[in-house]
């Protein structure tokens, strides 16, 4: 049986004509009804979570793992501002995050009634749509209902895929559940649009230029397919791309490659094709920008301006795959040998690299270790210094909440992924992520393939690597928020596995376990390092590149 409420009724009949298949359901009595519905839908899997900020990431993830429209359904007031980070980094990410919220009846707004908020539009413009429901009373206001959702629903997949929000007012009774059947529904369908054929006289400027370059920024995983690279490099371009785009061998690290270079002019391009979203490596941002002479064009879905080099000639609004499989020949090959030959050295250099204990080397022996063991694993990065650690040395694709970059919700992605998924997931994270995400622990859905490796050197190490602020007396307390907190008892507390590592052996011995153990809970190794030692073993890494150059010696 389901819920009374007309309009309820008419959004969960649309979320199934759309595809939707998955939701992430929190607790709470305004959203009732439409929680009542999804958990007795047979075609919907609901998955519980309490806390709001960590269910919009859980629901993020599975975004992630299916690349379907998922929903997170929060109740009224303040729940729905929780969701809010998830909403953004969806929208920069651009997957289909379907964000419903129950509401009071507009009557009640500001009139100091328990859990009232202004929600229509309070998520702005992170959001691709935005409607508000009524509460249908004769055939006319049933239509509006099922105008509205269609919209917010096709907005979610158009244009390469964002974020919706889909605010339900529900006056009571709230608790009645007397209709036998869904209503059937029309859904209004949207056409994919045809591969786009880019403007010939572009390409070939791009493929007659001296010094062409594609820079390839976080993508989905398999939208630019290994291949596709080969393709390119044969072809005669200089690719830069990062493990937030591609999986394979072929993407050097751009900060080592950066490091070689030095700032000479000879690597500048004078014709960039820019696809993707972010790229981790601010050296590489900062050096391309010198290029102020180039033609520069930037290919997405959505068509948006995104001049994050400064010299923008022009968008393509297209899927990126489909402009590059349309390039010939480039004319000039001499460009591409000379960055060849220094990405190369920065490959060969990376992997004679052996460092100290440190969280470079629980990255590395990870690393080493899913590719021997658990080769088709996934693997998410927290921000900051693990998604570096992550760009060095990984040698697969890599998750990364890289859209707004916060330190919050990548253990609840990595958690939401997991579920969707029968493959070992990893998440490898921050002391500083993990704890102010803990949540996404006190959770009855987890299963034993969500592995965490917690690098806990007791503070935001990514601090120590900005030049001038250790010299700050806030730095330790303040900024980096030094502290002493273990992850064991918020392991034990959520039945997680717990282990320890604080030296070389105990970590050889503990990855061992983290990536063979069967278990029917998540496993997590926590590895105790020092802050400052981190710091320093890193910078050690990039610095020493340019001596290695010149010796063969790192």
């Amino acid at each position: 049986m389901y819920s009374s409420k007309d309009h309820v009724n008419i959004l969960t009949a649309l979320l199934l004509g759309h595809g939707v298949r998955h939701a992430v359901v929190c607790p709470g009595s305004r959203n009732s009804p439409v929680v009542h519905n999804l958990a007795v839908c047979p075609e919907l899997t609901c998955y519980p979570v309490t806390d709001e900020r960590s269910a919009g990431f859980y629901a993020l993830g599975i975004c992630q793992a299916l690349g379907e429209p998922v929903v997170v359904c929060v109740t009224s007031g303040s729940a729905l501002l929780n969701v809010a980070p998830a909403v953004a980094e969806a929208c920069y990410q651009h997957l289909p995050l379907v964000v419903v919220s129950a509401d009071r009846p507009a009557q009640w707004i500001d009139q100091l009634d328990g859990q009232t908020l202004p929600q229509p539009g309070a998520l702005g413009g992170l959001v691709r749509k935005a409607v508000n429901l009524v509460e249908p009373h004769d055939d006319e206001e049933r239509w509006y209902c099922n105008r509205l959702v269609n919209e917010a629903l096709l907005a979610a997949r158009r244009g390469g895929g964002g974020p919706v929000h889909i605010n339900v007012p529900i006056g009571e009774p709230l608790f009645d559940y007397t209709v036998e059947r869904l209503p059937r529904e029309r859904v209004i369908h949207g056409l994919p649009t045809e591969p786009t054929v880019v403007n010939r006289d572009m390409l070939a400027r791009f493929e007659h230029a001296r010094r062409p370059m594609i820079v390839v920024g976080q993508l989905r995983r398999g939208a630019f397919p290994q291949s596709l690279g080969g393709r390119l490099h044969a072809l005669g371009y200089v690719v830069l791309q990062e493990r937030l785009s591609i999986a394979g061998r072929t993407a050097a690290g751009l900060d080592e490659t950066m490091a070689l270079i030095d700032g000479d002019d000879r690597y500048l391009p004078d014709f960039i094709l820019y696809v993707g979203d972010t790229l981790v490596s601010k050296q590489a941002r900062r050096f391309l920008r010198r290029a102020r002479g180039a033609e520069c064009w930037t290919v997405c879905p959505d068509g948006e301006i995104h001049d994050v080099l400064m010299n923008l000639t022009g968008v393509i609004a297209a899927e990126p795959r489909n402009v590059l499989q349309q390039l010939g020949t480039a004319s000039m090959t001499t460009f591409r040998d000379l960055w060849a030959a220094v990405q190369l050295r920065a490959a060969r250099y990376r992997a004679v690299f052996e460092p100290d204990y440190s969280q470079m080397l629980a990255v590395k022996r990870l690393e080493e270790l899913t590719e021997r063991d658990a080769p088709g694993s996934e693997t998410h990065y927290a921000n900051s210094m693990a998604v570096r650690l992550g760009c060095i040395f990984s040698w697969h694709y890599i998750h990364c909440n890289r859209g707004v970059n916060g330190i919050e919700g990548s253990l609840s992605t990595a958690a939401g992924y997991s579920l969707a998924t029968d493959k070992h997931v990893y998440c490898v994270i921050g002391d500083l992520s993990f704890f102010y995400d803990q949540n996404a622990l006190w959770n009855r859905n987890l299963r034993g393939n969500l592995r965490i490796l917690l690098l806990n050197n007791g503070c935001g190490g990514i601090f120590y690597q900005l030049d001038g602020l250790d010299r700050s007396p806030a730095c330790d307390r303040y900024v980096a928020a030094s502290h002493r907190t273990t992850a064991e008892g918020i392991c034990r507390e959520n039945g997680i596995a717990y282990y320890c590592a604080d030296n070389t052996a105990s970590l050889n011995r503990l990855l061992e376990v983290l990536t063979v153990a069967r278990s029917d809970r998540p496993i997590l190794l926590e590895v105790q390092t020092d802050g400052r030692e981190d710091a320093r073993i890193y910078q050690n890494y990039i610095q020493n590149i340019k001596i290695w150059k010149e010796t063969g010696n790192p």
